[in-house]
């Protein structure tokens, strides 16, 4: 028995060290010079072309700049960028070929050029601790013009990790109708043009992004649906993000919607619109969306949400789509500082209201400012608008602005001001099924903390205005009934609700609230 052992365990052996054997195709040894002006893009899709013919393995890059234009990935290659190599897009449009896909989405009106693209590949990889630089600046002009740095198309197992990617004429990466996906500890820099998206998911499924370091001219991460096909169960997580757009976002193309989304753990600094922002305007569904634990600063807004009806379809000729719809969407540990005075809105459509949102253990400060005029203004439906955190201006509530909403729970929510602000610090509009627990917010002067205006069944329980308010809860509206406050802590409010003449007199109930 003892030679079998042995015999077993040699060819354990053996086999670990066959199947572990790496297959190097060094560009150099195809003709590449890493000298950053002879074109290499021949060398380098011969080392491609032949690795996968071979079956597959890493075509190296190593130290040096390499010059090229497109190159196309194949079956079973990783291409691996040494450190202190750099892949230089070249900056003649001659040298990037239209790639046409099988695959039809509204961003066939976008560019069909590319330095590194895929279509209906599986087992590809970008690695390694180089850098992708594809000189952007140079492109100037329409979407047609300028090359997205990274395209792949119905591709399976895909990763992209661990390479710096900067500089890019268009959106940086475009991942589109791919399925198992896996971008991780890469670094995105791109302020050079147009677009500058740093990551788009678009029709894909089964995707995890994580440990990523974003600085984008556009939105940071986005998920898209530009085709009829859903973007589902995707993951985002431990990212850095910075925008001079959203840092994190769904939509605006949303066709065939969004399903299974988490995004979670993430800071976002030094962003221009919202950190976070949910958007269904091209028909199509958004249904189960978790965001959690996110930090940011310097904030337009921390938190939009959006279903509006722009009704583009993604293909020429086709109908305008139907209003789409949101749901199930779960927002918690939120902390956010430096926010700019607009506020946040959760704002759908009189025929189309966004259903079971939830929002806990949320800590927002804004800069305030407001004036008791913003706080009376009445804000336009704008249901074909493009989908901004400003569309609306300033709110009328320097904290949540809610409209058009069915099932809305807002639980343990603390919001602060750099500076005193005479909005409400909630509206709520068109809102049937809601509750308000724990709210704590700075007394916005002579108008009520919060406003309520044609709502229906509204909890009210457990908040503690503090000094200074002057009305806790103004309720408007001939449509407004089921108003019950409970349980709330009101010595420090003047008064505890305020109704107008055409609320009907039985459209709040008080339960049991402290008064002194």
């Amino acid at each position: 028995m003892r030679w079998l052992s042995i015999l077993c365990f040699v060819c354990v052996c053996e086999a670990s060290i066959a199947s572990g054997a790496e297959v190097l195709y060094d560009i150099r040894d195809f003709g590449a010079k890493p000298d950053g002006q002879t074109l290499c893009t021949q060398a380098i899709q011969a080392a491609i072309d032949k690795c996968s013919a071979e079956g597959g393995g890493t075509v190296y890059l190593p130290r040096g700049t390499f010059l090229s234009g497109t190159i196309f990935m194949r079956n079973r290659v990783s291409l691996r960028l040494d450190s202190g190599c750099t892949l230089l897009g070249s900056t003649s449009l001659n040298d990037y070929p239209a790639a046409i896909p099988q695959f039809r989405s509204y961003t066939d009106s976008y560019t069909e050029k590319s330095l590194i693209y895929g279509e209906k590949l599986e087992h590809i990889s970008i690695t390694g601790l180089g850098v992708i630089d594809g000189q952007g600046a140079v492109f100037k002009g329409p979407y047609k013009v300028r090359p997205y740095l990274i395209r792949f198309i119905e591709c399976r197992d895909v990763a992209v990790e661990g390479v710096t990617i900067r500089n890019s004429p268009m959106w940086v990466q475009h991942y589109l109708a791919c399925e198992d996906v896996r971008i991780s500890g890469i670094t995105v820099k791109s302020h050079v043009n147009q677009n500058n998206d740093g990551i788009d998911i678009d029709s894909c499924h089964r995707v995890v992004i994580t440990g990523c370091n974003i600085d984008s001219g556009d939105d940071a991460i986005v998920l898209k649906s530009t085709s009829a096909r859903p973007c589902q169960d995707v993951v985002v997580s431990a990212c850095v993000l910075r925008s001079t757009c959203n840092a994190l976002k769904m939509g605006t193309e949303s066709n065939g919607g969004f399903r299974n989304i988490v995004l979670t753990g993430c800071t976002i600094y030094d962003t221009r619109l919202a950190g976070v922002a949910l958007e269904i305007v091209d028909g199509g569904t958004m249904d189960r969306v978790v965001v959690s634990d996110m930090t940011m600063t310097g904030i337009g807004a921390p938190i939009f949400i959006r279903l509006g009806n722009r009704a583009r379809a993604f293909k020429e000729g086709q109908d305008k789509p139907g209003i789409g719809a949101m749901r199930n969407i779960t927002i918690s540990n939120i902390e956010a500082t430096g926010a700019n005075p607009t506020g946040c809105a959760i704002a759908g459509l009189p025929e189309a209201k966004i259903e079971n949102v939830s929002l806990s253990n949320v800590r927002l400060s804004f800069a305030g400012g407001g004036t008791a005029e913003q706080a009376s203004r009445g804000v336009p439906e704008e249901p074909e608008k493009y989908p901004e955190y400003a569309m609306f201006g300033r709110l009328p509530a320097y904290g949540i602005y809610c409209r058009h909403v069915e099932g809305l729970k807002l639980t343990n929510v603390h919001l602060q001001l750099a500076r005193d602000d005479k909005r409400h610090a909630v509206v709520f509009e068109d809102v049937k099924n809601a509750g308000i627990d724990d709210l704590t917010a700075p007394p916005p002067g002579s108008t009520a903390l919060l406003r309520l205006t044609d709502v229906q069944e509204i909890f009210v329980h457990g908040c503690t205005p503090k000094a200074g308010t002057n009305v806790f809860l103004k309720l408007q509206g001939a449509r407004s009934e089921g108003v019950t406050l409970t349980g709330n802590d009101l010595r420090h409010a003047e008064r505890a609700v305020e109704a107008d003449a055409d609320v009907p007199p039985a459209a709040v109930a008080q339960i049991a609230n402290r008064r002194d």
